[in-house]
């Protein structure tokens, strides 16, 4: 017979415990996710200005919650989870509304369906890089990253306010070109750069710190044009590396085709 006074210690011996869930890296999640909410709040009050600096700030923030929990070592499978939900509002769902409010709106029904088309690219993006996350060469984006698509768009909106354009037809087809066009990239095979290599504990020539200064030197002149220039630039550098690759006969699928990095190792088909 079980004895009774030791079978609730039996009891909760056996009982799972209940995993908790980590603060730190879920903090920046959920302030990436606020930044985003922010965005599309302040485009729906018509101060398209404050919602660039919230896309901005989430694409930041989005940017550490990742590191501080590889560096903390806090992460978890919630915090993956957390984290596509967040990308989903702020570089999907924002980026969209915000568009759509600005000038596409003035398009009718072209103007939503450019928006929807980016809207379904983000959450096509997503979805993908979480099912290829293992087997993807990590040097390069399968697709425009969605941070980097939404920063597309929302700086043309920044440098077109900045300028006091005015807002007619022409601007709201260049907007409409602009959207499906991130969406669109979002879901190609082109190869993006994903500077995960890029490591701030590995030592570097001193004309890379010059260089580095003069580029915030740069950004600091004319944020929104510099910043504008610079996401077009990332914005096409992915079919420039497709068509490199193609012309030189090399493999251009970023599914596991390099041979030369030891965590890759029997990925490859």
């Amino acid at each position: 017979m079980t004895d009774p006074i030791h079978a609730p210690e039996n009891a909760d011996a056996l009982r799972p415990r209940r995993k908790g869930i980590y603060v730190l890296p879920n903090l920046f999640t959920l302030a990436a996710l606020f930044s985003g909410f922010y965005a599309i709040v302040m485009a729906m009050a018509g101060r398209f200005e404050q919602s660039v600096y919230g896309i901005f700030a989430a694409a930041v923030l989005d940017s550490l919650d990742g590191r501080v929990a590889r560096m903390t070592h806090t992460q978890s499978t919630f915090g993956e989870q957390m984290d596509s939900l967040s990308d989903m509002v702020s570089f999907g769902a924002a980026p969209a509304l915000i568009m759509y409010s600005w000038m596409l709106h003035d398009l009718g029904r072209w103007g939503w369906f450019a928006a929807f088309v980016y809207l379904a690219g983000a959450a096509l993006r997503l979805a993908r890089f979480n099912t290829n996350i293992a087997v993807v060469d990590k040097r390069y984006f399968q697709g425009v990253p969605s941070p980097a698509a939404a920063a597309l768009v929302i700086s043309l909106m920044w440098v077109c306010e900045d300028m006091g354009l005015a807002h007619d037809r022409a601007l709201a087809w260049t907007a409409f070109g602009f959207t499906l066009y991130a969406g669109l990239t979002m879901v190609t095979n082109a190869p993006f750069y994903s500077f995960k290599d890029f490591s701030l504990k590995r030592s570097v020539p001193f004309v890379s710190l010059v260089v580095i200064m003069l580029g915030i030197a740069l950004i600091n002149l004319d944020p929104p044009r510099v910043l504008f220039g610079l996401f077009c630039v990332y914005g096409l550098s992915g079919y420039v590396v497709y068509a490199y690759k193609k012309a030189k006969g090399r493999p251009v699928s970023v599914i596991a085709v390099s041979t030369d990095e030891p965590d890759e190792e029997g990925l490859h088909r």
